[in-house]
């Protein structure tokens, strides 16, 4: 499975996150209230956001999401630990900018990576910060399952406990 293909639809396009991308996914996350629930709420700080940026490079599988309407970058998401002789990958790292929290942007972006994602495996697992209450009704939303809990250990970061929650091909074809 290619994980940086370029993923689309009527609304959005997922791009391969590219270096010269910083400066315009920065302005995005340089907000923050985007991070407040997250388990590192200093990640609106560019050197922190810095650290971030390096580990989506280093993924091989981040993105920068743009709505194609405006044509600006609303958010960034990855896959990452792809195991393909275990049929698994994650799905992660996601932010986007308020002004599109409550709208379907989320589930449009989830939606986009997870066909593309059961092309090919079997099960998509996403790690969401215990405190994400947010992020948490996200995933239910999505009809993803938790699974647990775990310290996830994020890029150049200390672990922090992380929800776990799991989607499979085949829940994800029979929803």
């Amino acid at each position: 499975m290619y994980l940086q293909s370029r993923l689309s639809n009527e609304h959005l396009i997922l791009e391969p996150l590219q270096q010269e991308d910083f400066v315009e996914l920065y302005a995005v996350a340089s907000d923050p209230l985007i991070w407040e629930q997250h388990p590192n709420p200093d990640r609106y700080k560019e050197d922190v956001f810095t650290t971030y940026f390096e580990g989506a490079m280093a993924s091989g599988g981040a993105f920068l999401v743009r709505d194609l309407g405006s044509g600006r970058a609303i958010g960034g998401t990855r896959f990452y630990d792809l195991l393909p002789d275990q049929g698994e990958v994650k799905i992660g790292y996601t932010f986007f900018s308020r002004a599109c929290w409550g709208t379907s942007i989320n589930r449009q972006v989830k939606t986009l990576m997870l066909d593309h994602a059961f092309t090919r495996l079997e099960r998509v697992v996403f790690h969401v910060g215990a405190l994400n209450i947010r992020s948490r009704k996200a995933m239910q939303k999505l009809g993803a399952s938790q699974i647990g809990e775990e310290q996830v250990a994020y890029y150049g970061e200390p672990a922090k406990t992380n929800v776990v929650f799991l989607m499979t091909r085949e829940a994800w074809l029979n929803r």
